[in-house]
């Protein structure tokens, strides 16, 4: 491990002031929601765990302060995070299974492993993350180190930073990791900015609308109940089984020029086909039901991820934290006929996404949610977001990985991915780069959802959509 990377675990006395709860990290650490993030690193060898705390105590704990806090309240009831002294041991999970046994074996060990630990709640008397080294081989790898964060401690721009900045590239690590550019668009830095006004009445009906629309979907209308809709009260307290999805990014990229869309509205495209196919194959009356998404959007006007010093400014672009919005994206309808186009599954996603963007709905949002939280308190808007997503039926959301193969402690990585757990919804499907790869992460109710079934739609839809683009070459 390169030394230059440790750093100096002896806190200044300034240091030890605590620091607010951000009104987002009250949301999500409430009687109402309790939301964590799982990180999946995928090791190429088998894993040795030896070196654990003290890479823990100098690479781990100094990146941010919350990472050695607890959540607590006042004596006006106002929540601070408080230092604690953090003991490692604790915090640091090894399962045990009988030696001997085979590849399938273990990854069913694995998966039922996985499904565990995301239904189990975060500790609230002690940091809020864990570690967990599942030390067999799978399927999919040697080993398989899982990253466990409150979602309180900030959003997955924070979190996969903080992970990130513990890697190496594995060729060099004297070389840092390097990441796929982003350009945000022109409408993303006009919701940035809170004194913009719109500058065309369209922008202006824009905004009305789905700005009302939202507000009537979060606390009065919910979506149909279907095959990949429970409806059920509590479905976040029910097991979840989690797996994935590999698809070519050079092919996602073909499929971009061809048609002159971005990356994300391919995989969007390719996601809501994918769960119209799979709604329609359970029956033919789901092609068309009232389905909406919940599309993460970041509300930061970055360029790519920042160094942790970065994030730590006070600097309400880059800063740490939870800094997102949720856009209600209506799913397509499918009609099998003769006219059917897959493609049209990225062109109606990329219209009102983009559409959605141009309005300041997301703004107004946040800025009710604040004056919710003055006027009744937090866990208002906590419900709030809680209805949000309940009355909803899916959350998709994406993060960028590296370009080149990364190392942790001289692990290569083979794969990368994350989900979201502890949601009051029966599907969830987060999208993660990693070298030439797309990892599509998909979190469905146990027993409800058939995620092979799922699995085989999204491919399906990705194919369909790959030859239909290449027509147009």
């Amino acid at each position: 491990m390169d030394l230059n990377l440790q750093i100096n675990t002896k806190y200044k006395e300034e240091d030890t002031t605590d620091e607010p709860v951000s009104p987002s990290g009250q949301y999500f650490n409430s009687k109402t929601l309790s939301v964590r993030i799982l990180g999946i690193l995928e090791s190429e060898i088998p894993i040795d765990d030896s070196n654990t705390f003290p890479l823990l105590e100098q690479l781990f704990l100094p990146i941010n302060p919350r990472f050695s806090s607890i959540m607590v309240h006042d004596k006006k009831g106002v929540k601070h995070w408080k230092r604690v002294e953090v003991k490692l041991e604790e915090h640091v999970h090894v399962p045990k299974y009988p030696n001997g046994l085979s590849i399938e074996e273990y990854n069913d060990y694995f998966d039922k492993y996985l499904t565990e630990i995301s239904i189990k709640p975060l500790p609230k008397d002690k940091p809020m993350w864990e570690i967990h080294f599942f030390k067999y081989p799978t399927i999919k790898s040697a080993g398989q180190v899982i990253f466990k964060f409150h979602h309180a401690l900030g959003d997955g721009f924070s979190l996969m930073g903080a992970l990130l900045s513990c890697m190496q590239r594995a060729d060099n690590p004297s070389i840092p990791l390097t990441f796929p550019s982003i350009q945000p668009s022109s409408e993303t830095k006009r919701m940035d900015d809170v004194g913009c006004v719109p500058k065309t009445m369209s922008a202006i009906y824009n905004t009305a609308c789905d700005f009302g629309w939202s507000v009537v979907k979060s606390s009065m209308i919910s979506d149909d109940k279907t095959p990949i809709r429970s409806g059920v009260q509590g479905v976040e307290f029910h097991p979840i089984q989690i797996s994935t999805v590999e698809l070519s990014l050079d092919h996602v990229k073909q499929v971009k020029n061809a048609i002159g869309a971005t990356i994300n509205d391919v995989i969007t495209g390719i996601i809501f086909l994918g769960t119209r196919l799979y709604m329609q194959a359970t029956g033919k009356e789901f092609s068309n039901s009232e389905t909406t998404a919940l599309v993460l959007l970041n509300t930061r006007n970055i360029d790519g991820y920042k160094s942790i010093k970065e994030m730590l400014k006070n600097d309400s672009n880059t800063k740490w934290g939870n800094q997102f919005a949720f856009l209600h994206v209506g799913l397509p309808s499918l009609v099998n006929d003769q006219s059917f186009n897959p493609l049209t599954f990225i062109s109606q996603a990329q219209k009102t996404i983009k559409r959605k963007r141009n309005s300041l709905a997301v703004y107004l949002t946040g800025q009710s949610l604040e004056f919710l939280r003055k006027c009744r308190g937090p866990e208002a808007s906590a419900e709030f977001i809680h209805s949000t997503l309940q009355n909803s039926t899916m959350t998709v959301s994406n993060m960028i990985g590296p370009v080149e193969k990364m190392s942790l402690a001289n692990h290569p990585c083979k794969g990368l991915y994350f989900m979201v757990v502890g949601v009051p919804q029966s599907l969830t499907i987060t999208i993660m780069s990693y070298m030439r790869t797309l990892r599509i992460a998909v979190g469905v109710e146990k027993g409800y959802i058939d995620a092979q079934k799922f699995n085989s739609s999204l491919e399906n839809a990705f194919q369909l959509i790959y030859k239909a683009a290449m027509k147009n070459i």
